[in-house]
C-alpha cells in the first residue's frame, strides 16, 4: 500500500543520518559568502571587521571588570575575556600583514594593465600612477617591517661591492651595512600609504564628476534615461559613497602612523576608524561579487526598424571607474 512507510534498511539510516544535508534546501547567500571569502579581499575583510570589533571589545570588558571589581562582584579588576579578545586581535593583525607579503604582484598588473587601458581623463590616469609608484615604496617597506619584527632578517644588512655582481670575481664581504630601524620603516612604509589615501580621495572626486556628467548626457537624450540606466547611475553612486567613508576612516589612521607621537592619546579611535572602514569595504566587496540578475524585457530598447540615421557608438567612459579601481589597501 502507498500509506505504508518504507522499510528502515541500513541504506535509509545512512540517508538519514550521513545524508541529512539533503533536507536542507540551497542558499544563495551562502553560494554568495563562499563566492566572497573565496577571493583574497573578502577573507582579508572578514579578519579586519573581526580584529578591529576584537580590539573595540578589549577596553569595554576591561572596564565593565573594574567597575564589577569596585561593587565587589569580581574578585580582580581584569577581564580574562579581554585578555583573549587581545591575543585574538594581534594574532589577526599579524596574519594580515604576511598575507600582504605578495602584494607587489597585482600591484605591477594593476600598473601594466593601466598603461594599456589608461583611464578616461588625464588628471585620472597622473593620480594612478601616483598611486602605483606609491605602492612600490610601501610594500617593500612593510615587508621589511614584518621580517624585521619577527626577527627574520638582521637589523643590519650587507651592502654588496660592485664586483659582487660580475661573474668569476671572489670578493670579500663587504664591510658596510644598512641599517635597518623598525620605527623608521612603519612610519615610511605608512606615509606611503598615506599618499595613496590622499590621492585616493582625489581619485573618487574626479570620478564622482564623470559621474555626474555622464547622469546629465542620459537625462538631456530624447528618451531619457531608461530604468536599466537609472539603476546603474544609483549603484555607482552607492559605491564611490562607500569607498569615500572607507578612505576617509583609512585617513586618521595613516595620518597617527606617519608621524612619531601621532594624533590620538587614545587608540579606541583608531580601532573605531579601522572598524568603519572594514564595514565599508566589506559591503564594497559584497556588492561587487553579486551575481547580477539578466536583464528583463522591459528595460531592453525597442528594435523596431525606424529610418532616423544612428548616432555612432560611444564607449562609456565611466565603465571601469569603479568596476577596475585600484587594489584596495588595509590597516598597517
Amino acid at each position: 500500500m502507498s500509506g505504508q512507510s518504507k522499510p528502515l534498511t541500513l541504506a535509509r539510516l545512512e540517508d538519514l543520518t550521513l545524508g541529512s544535508f539533503a533536507f536542507l534546501p540551497s542558499s544563495e547567500t551562502l553560494d554568495h559568502l563562499v563566492r566572497f571569502l573565496g577571493t583574497w579581499s573578502g577573507s582579508d575583510k572578514l579578519f579586519m571587521l573581526i580584529q578591529y570589533t576584537a580590539k573595540l571589545l578589549v577596553p569595554f570588558l576591561q572596564w565593565r571588570a573594574r567597575l564589577q571589581h569596585g561593587a565587589g562582584l569580581r574578585k580582580a579588576p581584569t577581564s580574562l575575556t579581554a585578555e583573549r579578545l587581545g591575543k585574538l586581535g594581534g594574532i589577526i593583525s599579524d596574519a594580515r600583514m604576511l598575507f600582504r607579503i605578495w602584494g607587489l604582484l597585482p600591484i605591477f598588473q594593476w600598473m601594466i594593465s593601466m598603461e594599456r587601458s589608461p583611464p578616461p581623463t588625464r588628471k585620472l590616469r597622473t593620480i594612478e600612477r601616483l598611486q602605483g609608484w606609491s605602492m612600490l615604496g610601501y610594500y617593500p617597506l612593510e615587508h621589511l617591517y614584518y621580517l624585521l619584527s619577527h626577527s627574520i632578517i638582521p637589523d643590519k644588512l650587507p651592502l654588496p661591492s660592485l664586483t659582487a655582481f660580475v661573474p668569476f670575481i671572489r670578493t670579500r664581504p663587504s664591510d658596510k651595512h644598512i641599517p635597518l630601524s623598525l620605527g623608521a620603516l612603519g612610519l615610511w612604509s605608512t606615509r606611503f600609504w598615506a599618499a595613496y589615501v590622499f590621492l585616493q580621495l582625489a581619485h573618487l572626486r574626479e570620478d564622482s564628476k564623470l559621474l555626474q556628467v555622464h547622469a546629465r548626457t542620459l537625462a538631456r537624450t530624447k528618451s531619457g534615461a531608461s530604468p536599466a540606466e537609472k539603476a546603474d547611475i544609483k549603484q555607482r553612486k552607492q559605491a564611490l559613497t562607500r569607498e569615500f567613508i572607507a578612505n576617509l576612516a583609512y585617513l586618521p589612521q595613516t595620518i597617527h602612523w606617519s608621524t612619531e607621537k601621532g594624533i590620538f592619546e587614545n587608540e579606541v579611535w583608531l580601532d573605531v576608524c579601522g572598524l568603519i572602514a572594514g564595514i565599508a569595504s566589506w559591503k564594497s566587496g559584497w556588492e561587487a561579487t553579486a551575481l547580477k540578475p539578466a536583464p528583463s524585457l522591459v528595460d531592453m530598447p525597442p528594435t523596431e526598424p525606424s529610418g532616423e540615421k544612428l548616432a555612432p557608438h560611444v564607449e562609456d567612459i565611466l565603465k571601469d571607474v569603479v568596476d577596475a579601481q585600484a587594489p584596495a589597501l588595509d590597516e598597517l
